[in-house]
């Protein structure tokens, strides 16, 4: 928050000059979405302003894009499966994301796609042996500038919600255990 505070301020502005607001909403770590989620719904909440909810997965394709094979978005998702979506070469998606083996994911990918995200580095081996022609963007995957500059773009053409409204993206159910179960 006081990172917040700090850009605010800095730009002499009060909360309620700011038009609306936009977070990665998923996928991602549970907890990391959920802090990232109420802090936005806080904020609008405070000012009466629409979000906009960003796939992480649209994030990192706009970063590849353009790209005339086609983009493919991977991040790690832990046991044995990656998040992942196919975007045409303009960075729109083709599909719906999903979380499945890296293997399921990489029979839908064009031949000479370009693999962006933490998987896509962490699996660059195995993606080149199923699709040699696979480009890896050298681009940073700190995605706050594409995630604003997304939610930007839904909240000009209307597609805000209301903070209460705003949900995280979970392309699967979560792995919570009881204790000593």
């Amino acid at each position: 928050m006081g990172s917040i505070a700090f850009l605010v301020d800095g730009l002499g502005l009060q909360p309620r000059d700011v038009d609306g607001y936009a977070v990665a909403a998923g996928p991602g770590s549970f907890t990391g979405l959920r802090v990232g989620i109420s802090t936005v719904q806080g904020l609008a909440l405070a000012a009466d302003r629409p979000c906009a909810g960003i796939s992480a997965l649209d994030a990192l394709a706009a970063r590849a894009a353009p790209a005339p094979g086609g983009i493919v978005a991977v991040m790690e998702a832990h046991r044995g499966e990656v998040f992942g979506a196919i975007y045409d070469g303009a960075g729109r998606a083709v599909g719906e994301p999903g979380a499945s083996p890296l293997q399921a994911l990489l029979e839908r990918a064009p031949e000479a796609a370009v693999f962006i995200g933490d998987g896509a580095e962490r699996y660059r081996a195995e993606i080149l042996a199923v699709r040699p022609r696979a480009f890896f963007a050298a681009r940073s995957l700190f995605l706050a500038g594409s995630v604003a500059l997304l939610g930007e773009a839904a909240l000009l053409a209307g597609r805000g919600v209301a903070a209460a409204a705003l949900r995280p993206l979970y392309l699967r159910d979560a792995s919570i255990r009881k204790p000593g179960a």
